[in-house]
């Protein structure tokens, strides 16, 4: 398994998915070894943070271009195309091919969204024919992504050199499937689903909350995770808050957005000041990942972004959320993949993240709805569909049709 994000490594949800696979797939049969960088390549790790007990873990040389070839805060380009882990391609297949030999595994899988694991994966699967499934999870080559047309080749050449090879390639979301079997006709037959999901053993023993009634206390609505510029805008927001504000319907004690771990609290702060609502935004630091989780557990309400932009694309975290078992305010485009997410869990507070009117008036409705008990909570069928262990069975079957191939 050829995997960039894997602990120690924090600071995305990206290692999550493999994590979870690794951990469960011993359970149908699957016995998973690991090829991953060294943990200098991270920008930010946890050593809380651990590989599954008893797996093998093989790391490679790998270096950020930004951080480690950088003079005065400039690199050169090449250094960073297709991403600025690159280095890691060359001591990756190396060490990829003295794991082939050594241990002949039946299937090679690799993972983007770092897109230079999709160069190593293809490396190897060519040179020794081994089975390789390629784990898209997202598209890679978008209209306008990436921005840097060298880059956009880049990702375009590795994008299409895997969907030739793999035997499966794999996406997290419907709507992605779909555009690469539009895209690559010929090999529409070999693309598969596998959503994300929660891992139960990180929510330790704390059982899905029951709903509650908030009364008195100040209601607090938590967006866990990075909130990007243009993908996860926080302008609407931000004006629908000021406009219910304006219209004599928001009290800075009624309602407090916590944004955990946002990255970009700067741009949500200057927002906020501009609009005159920075009383009811607090920006939060990051929490290691069973307290984060903890948190959106006790929340009052929990809060999706996500961008009409992204409409084939759905937040690793709202399989979180689900599992958390609190209301959740979904402000996603109703014709996009994460609201058909949301609303196939139950979810019936949703808006357009770009229409600050439809934000308004959701937002008062959930808050509402949530204090008198009548928010809808996830539903179980789906939560437990949502679950590592249910998406680890699906791989589990693309292991054995790539094996008997």
């Amino acid at each position: 398994m050829v995997a960039y994000h894997f602990p120690p490594q924090s600071g995305s949800s990206g290692a999550q998915r493999t994590v979870g696979f690794v951990r469960y797939l011993r359970e149908f049969g699957w016995e998973p070894a690991v090829l991953t960088v060294d943990p200098r390549a991270y920008e930010a790790v946890d050593h809380q943070l651990a590989p599954p007990d008893g797996v093998c873990v093989h790391r490679a040389l790998a270096f950020d271009a930004s951080r480690h070839f950088a003079i005065g805060e400039r690199y050169p380009s090449f250094l960073a195309r297709p991403d600025r882990w690159t280095s890691w391609r060359w001591a990756g297949v190396i060490r990829g091919l003295a794991i082939v030999r050594r241990w002949k595994p039946d299937v090679l899988w690799s993972t983007y969204p770092i897109a230079t694991a999709h160069a190593i994966g293809h490396a190897i699967a060519r040179i020794t024919g081994t089975p390789w499934i390629a784990d898209f999870r997202d598209p890679m080559a978008q209209d306008g992504y990436p921005a840097d047309p060298r880059t956009w080749e880049s990702f375009r050449g590795i994008e299409s050199r895997a969907i030739g090879r793999a035997t499966r390639t794999v996406f997290t979301t419907p709507s992605a499937a779909e555009t690469y079997r539009h895209r690559y006709p010929e090999r529409a037959e070999r693309i598969a689903v596998i959503e994300n999901g929660f891992d139960e053993e990180m929510f330790g023993d704390s059982a899905p909350a029951d709903a509650r009634v908030v009364t008195d206390e100040r209601f607090v609505l938590l967006h866990s995770g990075i909130v990007y510029p243009s993908e996860r805008d926080p302008t609407a927001l931000i004006k629908a808050l000021a406009a219910l504000r304006d219209a004599g319907r928001l009290e800075r004690h009624e309602l407090v957005i916590r944004f955990r771990a946002p990255v970009h609290g700067a741009l949500i702060e200057i927002l906020a000041r501009r609009h005159g609502v920075e009383d009811v935004i607090e920006i939060a630091a990051p929490l290691p990942y069973r307290e984060a989780l903890a948190e959106m557990s006790r929340a009052d309400g929990l809060l999706v972004l996500q961008a009409a932009n992204c409409n084939e694309q759905i937040p690793a975290k709202i399989y979180e959320y689900l599992r958390a078992g609190r209301p959740i305010l979904g402000l996603a485009d109703p014709s996009g993949d994460t609201a058909g997410a949301l609303v196939n869990a139950g979810v019936t507070h949703i808006a357009a993240l770009e229409d600050a009117t439809a934000i308004a008036d959701a937002l008062r409705r959930f808050v509402y709805d949530v204090r008198g008990g009548r928010a809808p909570l996830p539903n179980q069928a789906t939560v437990r569909r949502a679950s590592r262990r249910e998406r680890t069975a699906d791989l589990a079957r693309l292991l054995n049709e790539a094996a008997q191939r």
